[in-house]
Order: structure tokens, then C-alpha cells, then sequence
């Protein structure tokens, strides 16, 4: 374990935590979680230079349906309440700031006044709005909410040219959904169908807009967050790239890793590193039950076991000797001086994806500016801060800490997902992510995903199945219950019972 330099004690331990420095005041976190809920090399080492990826036109004349440049910057938000677009929905256009979310499948907005909202879309006065009178009901990580699905046109100022007609959810009720603070009014689901409510035979919003606007079926998207208060102004830049990819958005080469299951966007980890050291942890670990790359999750998520090994890990490699388990747990702040930074204190944390020759990986690695992130200045001498990983119950989930050091490509096309540095992702004018390989995979399993994964819509068909079977089996039963008693048996003098063949053998008295 290291030690800390001669440098004055600076660090403050929240809640009392035992250490080098003793805590002056207890400070309980308090930050508002996500909404929502949530790779390798190329198959040639290097990446196609800009202009001829897969054919796809990496860039468009300013003057034409698809220009990728005027997508630039087209986002705001911070990775503590997200990135939002702005959009205009129905006729006459009302306009609406939609947080982007590659962890879930609707499309959906505030279809009535709600408090943590600045506006809502009002159906009535759009006549171009048509309601599908169907009910829609939406469970996340964190939140819920219930609406009516039905369809409108929408134009996005500073996306594909045109107007649209897409499948939109309005929303009429929720529950820590809409959050205190949040500058969006609805959510645009980037994932596949199989996860759209109420059934997958609804269009998704950008199987729609592939379909009228003819673009390739590939989106990215760069969130410039990095080293920046997670609950700030919320006017951080970010760009999303609807149909291709734009070169001046990233650095160096594209490495991609397959898409496992076209639902979320769900990747194969092969092995998690702190500080260079191998958690040396099973890879079926890492993807239990699944790990999926979403915008919409604030946080880096690890499965419990994970999470213990990457906390114990972060611990050991540090130059802290001792930190309040509050702060791992994400219930305490950490603050230091203003004049310093703690960054330098924390290692590295490396994630190592299956590249598309199966054969070789490729490791995304961010470092602590990410995952170690300010919130707020306490006075005029202290910086606080939070650790930006979790445990999760039921994903890895590469979120808003891991993404913002990332330019990430969504080609659905040719089911993959790509990784490369995002030039915005600096802090200090020092890049604060990297991307190397590939290595071989000689000494991982040749497949860590579960053969059985029982998707959320699987699940759904399992539990109406059962229920189905049980309201048959009851219906059976009360049937026979209230069959008039014609059809008993009655006993005469010649019918005689034996312990002999009874089954009531040795309980005669």
C-alpha cells in the first residue's frame, strides 16, 4: 500500500472516516441519479480513414439531407442528469429537450404538467397527433412511468433535415422519473425493439427515422462531460450523429467489439484491470447476466462481485490508506482542498472487450478524472467528490463515466459497437481515456456470455404462460366444486374396507 506525499494532509473523509486526516464535518451525498433505469481492434488493425468506413460517408455537403457536421454539438447535459436533445414535436412544432438513452426503446415525453418539468407536449393542440388509444407502461433502473402511445411529426433542428413521423408515447404519470433540477421533458430510447413497450411490433424511434430519412443504420454519440461537477450548470457539449460517423470527433483509431444480442446493446467483457493489476476474476463474471453499453446510466455498474474486487483493488493500488466505506457505497463525499486534486492519488481502471476477431481483445481505459468526479465546492476552499461506480444487481453497465472519455459508434448495421478517443475527453489539456491493443485471448474463455439469456420480453411470455396455466387450473377446480354431488358413489352393505386394502393401512382403531 502507498503513502502520501509529504504534501499538507488535505484530504477530508466524510462521516467520520478513519485515515490520515480526521473528517471535520459529515456531508451525506446527495445527487440525483439517472433517469434511466442502462470495442478491439477493427477487424483490421487499423481503422479505414475517414471518408470510407464500410461505405459510409463519414461526412456530407453542408447542403445535403444528412449533413453530420451540423450534428455537432447538438447535445447539453451532464453525466449526472444526462444529455438531452433538443426537438420539435406535432403542429404547430412545440419544443422539447429529450435526454438520449441507449439503454431502453421508447420514444416518449411529459403529455401533462408535472412539477420537475418545464414543459410538457400538449396533444391538443397538435393536429397532426394521433392517438393509438394504447396503453404504455415503463419500468428503469430508476423510475417509472405511464402513458398512451400514439404518433406525431417531429424535425430535429440540428439533426437529419426533414420531418418525421414516429411512434411517441405520452406520458400522463411517473414516478422518480422526472427529477428536481432536470432540464429534459422526455426520453428518446435508442436500443432495439425487442425492448419496446407495450409489445416489440412497435416501430422504434430510429428504425423509423432509417426507414423515411434513408440514412445507414448507424448512430454515435460523444458526451463531453469529462472532469467537469456531475450535478453542474448542465450545459456540457455532446454531439449525436444520426447515420454515420463524424471524423473530427474522435482521435486515432475506431475498435469494435460485437454486438451479443440485439436488444440493449450488449458487449462480451473479457477481464477487468486495476492500476495494470488483473482482477483475475472468471470473464462469465463480468457478464453476469449481461453488459450492455447505455447513455442512459450514470454510472460505471458492477455485479456485486465485481464491484468488492475493483473497490479492494482501487484500496490496495491507491495512495489512500483509508477511506470511509461510505464513499465506495455512494452515500459520502470525499473533499479535498481547492488547490489540489485527488486524482493523482487513484489508478487507472481498465475494461477489456472481445474484439471481432474473436481471437484478440482490445482494453478501453479511463482514467481517475472519470470515475473520481466533482460535485460541488463546499465554502470557497473545498472540493468535493463522488466515486463514480456502483454495484448492480442485475448488469455491467458501461455508463456516463466510462462513455464520456469515449467517442461510441452504434452500428447496427453490422451489429458492433466501436470505441475511440474523444478529443473532448481532456482535462487540464491531458487526455483522460485510452484505447490499446489488440491482445490475444489465448488465456480467456472462447465465450463468457451465458448461452441462456432470458431476455426481459422472454420473461414476460414465461410469467403470462404460468399465469395463463394457473387461471385454467382454478377454473377447474371451481368447475368441479360446484358439480351437483349425482355423480358420488354411494356404499351398500356388500361394499367392505379392509386393512388389507385400504390406504389407510395401520390407522384403523
Amino acid at each position: 500500500m502507498g503513502t502520501l506525499p509529504a504534501a499538507p494532509c488535505l484530504l477530508l473523509l466524510l462521516a467520520g472516516a478513519a485515515g490520515l486526516c480526521r473528517a471535520r464535518f459529515s456531508f451525506p451525498l446527495r445527487v440525483s441519479p439517472p433517469a434511466a433505469p442502462g470495442n478491439g481492434s477493427a477487424s483490421s488493425l487499423r481503422q479505414a480513414p475517414p471518408g470510407e468506413v464500410d461505405g459510409l460517408a463519414l461526412a456530407s455537403e453542408p447542403g445535403a439531407a444528412v449533413s453530420f457536421l451540423a450534428m455537432v454539438e447538438n447535445l447539453q447535459g451532464d453525466s449526472g442528469r444526462g444529455y438531452y436533445l433538443e426537438m420539435l414535436i406535432g403542429t404547430p412544432p412545440q419544443k422539447l429537450n429529450i435526454l438520449v438513452d441507449t439503454g431502453s426503446s421508447n420514444f416518449a415525453v411529459a403529455g401533462a404538467p408535472n412539477p420537475d418539468v418545464t414543459s410538457y407536449f400538449n396533444t391538443e393542440e397538435s393536429s397532426t397527433y394521433k392517438s393509438q388509444g394504447t396503453d404504455v407502461f415503463v419500468r428503469y433502473t430508476q423510475g417509472s412511468w405511464t402513458g398512451v402511445l400514439g404518433t406525431d411529426i417531429i424535425t430535429i433542428p440540428k439533426g437529419i433535415n426533414g420531418t418525421y413521423t414516429i411512434n411517441i408515447a405520452t406520458i400522463l404519470e411517473s414516478e422518480n422519473f422526472f427529477l428536481p433540477g432536470v432540464k429534459w421533458h422526455g426520453i428518446l430510447g435508442l436500443a432495439y425493439d425487442a425492448l419496446a413497450k407495450p409489445s416489440s411490433s412497435v416501430e422504434t424511434f430510429f428504425d423509423s427515422l432509417v426507414s423515411q430519412a434513408k440514412i445507414p443504420n448507424v448512430f454515435s454519440l460523444q458526451m463531453c462531460g469529462a472532469g467537469m461537477p456531475v450535478s453542474g450548470s448542465g450545459t456540457n457539449g455532446g454531439s449525436l450523429v444520426m447515420g454515420g460517423i463524424e471524423s473530427s470527433l474522435y482521435k486515432g483509431d475506431i475498435w469494435y467489439t460485437p454486438i451479443k444480442e440485439e436488444w440493449y446493446y450488449q458487449v462480451e467483457i473479457l477481464k477487468l484491470e486495476v492500476g495494470g493489476q488483473n482482477l483475475n476474476l472468471d470473464c462469465r463474471e463480468y457478464n453476469a447476466d449481461k453488459a450492455i453499453v447505455d447513455s442512459g446510466t450514470t454510472l460505471l455498474r458492477l455485479p456485486q462481485k465485481v464491484f468488492n474486487a475493483v473497490v479492494e483493488a482501487i484500496v490496495s493500488t491507491s495512495l489512500i490508506q483509508a477511506f470511509s466505506s461510505g464513499f465506495w457505497t455512494g452515500s459520502q463525499l470525499a473533499c479535498w482542498d481547492k488547490t489540489e486534486t485527488p486524482w493523482s492519488l487513484f489508478p487507472k481502471l481498465s475494461i477489456y472487450l472481445r474484439d471481432e476477431n474473436s481471437s484478440r481483445s482490445f482494453r478501453i481505459t479511463i482514467l481517475p478524472q472519470l470515475y473520481i468526479q466533482p460535485i460541488l465546492g463546499i465554502g470557497q476552499n473545498l472540493e468535493c467528490y463522488r466515486f463514480g461506480i456502483s454495484s448492480s444487481s442485475s448488469a455491467l453497465v458501461i455508463g456516463a463515466t466510462v462513455m464520456e472519455g469515449f467517442y461510441v459508434i452504434f452500428d447496427r448495421a453490422q451489429k458492433r459497437v466501436g470505441f475511440a478517443v474523444s478529443p473532448c475527453a481532456e482535462v487540464g489539456g491531458s487526455p483522460v481515456s485510452e484505447i490499446e491493443g489488440p491482445f490475444t485471448t489465448a488465456d480467456i474463455a472462447s465465450n463468457c456470455v451465458a448461452t441462456m439469456t432470458l431476455h426481459e420480453p422472454m420473461l414476460w411470455i414465461i410469467s403470462y404462460a404460468l399465469m395463463s396455466l394457473c387461471g385454467i387450473i382454478l377454473l377447474v377446480l371451481i368447475i368441479l366444486l360446484l358439480l351437483p354431488p349425482r355423480c358420488q358413489h354411494r356404499f351398500t352393505d356388500n361394499d367392505v374396507v379392509n386393512d388389507e386394502s385400504s390406504l389407510v393401512r395401520h390407522r384403523w382403531k
